[in-house]
This record gives structure tokens, C-alpha cells and sequence, in this order.
């Protein structure tokens, strides 16, 4: 009697053979973004006389399960892709002491191989086209071998990227530390970013009318998603979209909310492109198309402390300063409202504080693989470091009001501000990435009545 299950299909001599056969070769030319693998080449050169005679091994990473068989969008790790230019699942690479290096990954199973048709992670037939081994090498101007010769890390190197039980702190902060300055490839994938990440903001605009009348927060959401997929891997980061009460939640990123019509409307978002750098934006529109004076109140401190901050971002400053002169704008701002239950000195002092009741976060980091990228950095070469040219950096200072605070006036409560761009630091000072978008409030209702001419 049959159990009832049915024949694996690889265990069929027949349909084995009939599978093997009658397949032309499909384009299998590797994704690998233009100027991405002589990026990387430039990188490991980099990191070998960071760390000279050292064994260095790096792993890509897998895809998250999301639930039971399925998983999450793979996304290389940061340090891999920066190294190899290469975004394949499972892959490792290995740099040698004298700065050779051979990449190994999973090799895809092709017609005549029982894989090809009942591998659904490296079969053909299940994932597309895949290029070769050889393909792979002759794109990345590596060595690449299968998988299966990978006999895990010598003795002695050091390892990065996940799965590995020991990483090596070392290794992830010197990546980190290298990683702050960025060659001409590198500023050219970011501008490209922050260019499409301007337009998803347009597109966000034109849809607050459609919004407001019934899908709120998550129809601008899924608006600027979808852009980000379709002019890049996705959004960098998950998307905030804050409207009203929910706009001071610094990450408010269940946009379950509606989209209010008299209240701000907190928009922070990045499209990460195909080399996987990330643009990270926040602009705060009034929903109605017209600054309320309380809002518009709020904007323009906000606006003074981002204009007093980028006044700080050149070589030779310190990380901190555009923080620090910020946060005095705020304070200052904040004593004349009457908010601050101290002196300006004394709210400012390491003892005070008490303005970061309304800005509990830092107001800025560096900018590139990773929305925060090179956190694995010492304190030292970050936050107590100078600027240098080549750092990418968001400057985002902010106000946060929330409705149930009840140490705020009414007229207050539940309005959230932010302003964030991404700065370039030069030779003689630095460059708003984001220069095309609006600071003051004037100038964001003249951009949103362009955006939504028509559609209110």
C-alpha cells in the first residue's frame, strides 16, 4: 500500500535525465554595481596597511528568517561589500598577510545537476540566472572559489561579518575607523542616494492630500518604499512617518496612524541605492500646507540651532562641536519660551541638561554603508575626533513635544520637528548632499503647494 507521499523528484532517474536536458544558457552577467569592485580593490589595500601581515576573514552574512521557511531580503554585511564589492549570500572572504584575497560562495547548481531543479537556495531553476564561479571572478578581479573549499579561518585571523563565534573587536574597529573617510567612488554612490531620496520626498508630498483622506501615515510609508525599490535596493533604514502625537516619537515606525490635517507631519527617510549606501533625510511639513504660528514657532529653533550647527562642519573641528552649538541655540530657545526650569549655563553644564528633556538623542553621525555607519569605532576616532575631508555626515538637530508632557503649554504638546541633511566635509569646509531641499518653513510650504498643486 503507498504512504501517499509523493516520489522526490530528484530520485526519478527519467525525469533527472529530461531536466538535464534542452536549456539554453541564460544571461548570467554578475550584478555588480559600476566602479564597485575597483572601490573595494582600493579598500584592501587599505585595510592591509591598517593591519600589515595580518589574516583577515569576512563573512557576507545570510537573510533573516522572518517566519518558519521564509526569509527577510538578503542584504550583504557592510564590511564585506565594502571589501568586495560582491553581494552574495553565505559568501566569506579571505585576505591574506600580503594583501591577496580569495572569496568563497556557494556555487549555483545548473542544468544536469539534481540542484538545478530541487535546490531552492542555489538551484537555477529557483533563483534565475546565476552566474558562474568564473563569472564571478572575472567581474570582482578576484579569486572565487566554491564554497566547499572554505576549510573556516586559519589559526590566528581575524574574523568579521556575522555567524562567527569570536569576532575580533580589533578587526571591526579599524573597518569602522576606515570606513569614516570616503574615496570620489564612494561620495558619487552617496550623491545618488540623497538625489533619489529627494524625489521619493516629492513623491511622499504629492500624496499627503490622498493620506489625509483615509490611509494616513502608512499610504506615505508604502509611497516612498516603493520608490526606494524601485530606484534603489529599498529604503536604508525603516521609514518614519510621524503625523501629530506621533511625530516626537524619535523612531515611530509603525505608521499606523492617521495623517492629520492641522497637525506636522515628521518624514525621515533614506533610499539605500544598488551599492547599498544610504541617503538619511528628515524634512517637517505641515499636513495642511500652512505653518500653524505654534509650529511654525518650533520650526524656526530648530531651524536656527541646524543653520548654527552646519556652520560647524569643516576639517580640523571637532565631531562635537556642531552638537554642542546646537544644543545652546535649543537651550537658549527654550529659556525664552520659559521651558527650562534652570539658568541657560547651568541647563548646559554636564550636571544640567535639562533641555534634553525635548532632545534626548545626539544630532548627528557619520553617513555611508550604514545609516550609522562606523559605530564600531573607539569613542577616540569618533565623537572625540576631528573632522577630515571625505566624512559623510547628518547634522539633524530637533524639538519633541509630546502630548502628554505635561511640562510643555498646551499650545505645544504633540509637535515634533526635525531637520537633517547629509554633509560632505572638504578641504576648506563642507557640502550639503541635501542643498536642493528647503530649510525654513517659508520655503517647505512653496515646495509642498508645488508637490500637491492639484491634488487637494
Amino acid at each position: 500500500m503507498s504512504d501517499g507521499k509523493l516520489p522526490k523528484l530528484s530520485e526519478i532517474p527519467a525525469f533527472t535525465e529530461y531536466m538535464a536536458q534542452g536549456w539554453d544558457v541564460p544571461d548570467r552577467t554578475p550584478p555588480v554595481v559600476p566602479g564597485a569592485a575597483e572601490a573595494a580593490a582600493g579598500h584592501r589595500v587599505r585595510l592591509a596597511a591598517a593591519l600589515p601581515g595580518r589574516v583577515v576573514v569576512v563573512a557576507a552574512g545570510r537573510a533573516p528568517v522572518r517566519s518558519n521557511d521564509t526569509a527577510y531580503d538578503f542584504r550583504p554585511d557592510s564590511d564585506f561589500y565594502w571589501l568586495t564589492g560582491c553581494a552574495v549570500e553565505n559568501a566569506v572572504v579571505v585576505l591574506g598577510g600580503g594583501g591577496d584575497a580569495t572569496l568563497y560562495m556557494p556555487a549555483p547548481a545548473y542544468p544536469g545537476e539534481p540542484g538545478f531543479f530541487d535546490d531552492a537556495a542555489h538551484g537555477e531553476l529557483w533563483v534565475g540566472a546565476a552566474p558562474t564561479l568564473a563569472d564571478w571572478s572575472a567581474a570582482l578581479g578576484l579569486d572565487v572559489r566554491p564554497l566547499t573549499e572554505f576549510a573556516g579561518p586559519p589559526g590566528g585571523a581575524l574574523c568579521a561579518g556575522p555567524g562567527w563565534e569570536q569576532p575580533s573587536q580589533e578587526l571591526g574597529r579599524v573597518l569602522a575607523e576606515l570606513r569614516m573617510i570616503k574615496d570620489e567612488w564612494e561620495i558619487g554612490q552617496l550623491r545618488q542616494a540623497v538625489d533619489r531620496t529627494v524625489e521619493g520626498f516629492a513623491a511622499v508630498l504629492a500624496e499627503i492630500p490622498t493620506a489625509v483622506k483615509g490611509p494616513g501615515e502608512r499610504w506615505l510609508q508604502g509611497t516612498f518604499d516603493r520608490h526606494a525599490r524601485a530606484y534603489g535596493n529599498g529604503p536604508g533604514y525603516a521609514t518614519i512617518v510621524g503625523s501629530g502625537k506621533h511625530a516626537p516619537t524619535l523612531h515611530w515606525v509603525r505608521c499606523d496612524g492617521p495623517v492629520l490635517p492641522d497637525e506636522l507631519l515628521l518624514l525621515d527617510m533614506g533610499v539605500e541605492v544598488r551599492s547599498h549606501y544610504t541617503a538619511d533625510v528628515t524634512r517637517t511639513f505641515p499636513a495642511s500646507g500652512t505653518f500653524s504660528p505654534a509650529q511654525r514657532q518650533v520650526h524656526d529653533l530648530v531651524e536656527r540651532a541646524h543653520r548654527a550647527a552646519l556652520e560647524q562642519v569643516a576639517p580640523g573641528r571637532r565631531f562635537t562641536d556642531f552638537h554642542h552649538t546646537a544644543m545652546e541655540v535649543i537651550a537658549r530657545g527654550l529659556h525664552d519660551w520659559g521651558l527650562l526650569p534652570v539658568s541657560v549655563d547651568e541647563a548646559l553644564s554636564e550636571r544640567g541638561q535639562h533641555h534634553r528633556r525635548y532632545l534626548v538623542c545626539g544630532i548627528g553621525h557619520h553617513l555611508g554603508l550604514d545609516v550609522h555607519d562606523c559605530a564600531g569605532s573607539s569613542p577616540e576616532a569618533y565623537h572625540g575626533a576631528l573632522m577630515a575631508p571625505g566624512m559623510v555626515l547628518t547634522v539633524e538637530p530637533g524639538l519633541y513635544f509630546h502630548a502628554h508632557d505635561r511640562t510643555v503649554p498646551p499650545e505645544l504638546r504633540g509637535i515634533g520637528v526635525r531637520i537633517e541633511d547629509d554633509l560632505l566635509v572638504t578641504a576648506d569646509g563642507m557640502v550639503s548632499l541635501t542643498a536642493e531641499l528647503p530649510l525654513d518653513a517659508t520655503g517647505l510650504e512653496e515646495w509642498m503647494s508645488r508637490a500637491t498643486e492639484g491634488r487637494r
